[in-house]
């Protein structure tokens, strides 16, 4: 396991290596680091969870290369490639290819969570329990920056009626709301549900504080 996943690490952090937008190869480790932690607690395949959580990101790089939005399903000919590259067992591509497919989806999308194996919902857990919290708060304004998102437009309405990755948020504080706020009722795993608790609580603190400060209230 050793072996390939150091193998795959190198392949993925020359590739991510000039991101700026919060997608970066320390994203990919936290999050691979959370999975196995999440594993631990919940079961599930520690080599399909690990080579899932480096490679789920894939499809960030060529939204930032071709400045269109690129779904997970379209970067799993680059995750199908490079799982060959560094000689992953052959017999789990398919969990890795499935799990990288689907984990971004949501409960409050308009398609829902339709996954039930454990491997794919935990990374669901890992990938949003870093997009929350302290970590969540300072990759989302890092994102705005590398795309140009204000940080805060109080005029437009906050009112999107369910999430869908492809449209953008006016600014980063919507995303708060659109998204981030979301996350810990979106968890699957009790696991999870606990992490996300202390994260959100802090999250919602840095909101009402943002707010405060905007208003020139403190």
């Amino acid at each position: 396991m050793e072996a390939v996943l150091h193998r795959l690490q190198t392949e993925i952090k020359s590739i991510v290596a000039a991101d700026s937008s919060g997608h970066d190869f320390n994203h990919l480790l936290r999050v691979m680091n959370t999975a196995l932690c999440l594993q631990e607690k919940e079961g599930g395949d520690r080599l399909v969870l690990a080579a899932s959580a480096l490679l789920h990101d894939l499809h960030r790089m060529v939204e930032n290369e071709t400045g269109r939005f690129f779904s997970p399903k379209e970067s799993l000919p680059q995750v199908s490639a490079l799982l060959t590259k560094v000689a992953f067992p052959q017999e789990r591509h398919a969990d890795v290819l499935h799990s990288v497919e689907f984990h971004e989806e949501y409960a409050f999308s308009q398609s829902g969570i339709t996954v039930t194996d454990i491997e794919t919902l935990i990374l669901q857990d890992a990938d949003n329990l870093d997009a929350i919290g302290a970590m969540g708060i300072a990759r989302t304004f890092a994102f705005g920056g590398a795309h140009g998102v204000p940080m805060w437009l109080p005029e437009e309405p906050c009112d999107r009626p369910s999430y869908d990755e492809s449209r953008r948020d006016p600014s980063v504080l919507h995303h708060f709301h659109s998204k981030l706020l979301k996350l810990k009722e979106n968890m699957n795993t009790e696991t999870g549900k606990r992490m996300a608790e202390a994260r959100h609580q802090f999250m919602q603190a840095f909101v009402a504080q943002f707010l405060a400060e905007w208003n020139g209230q403190l």
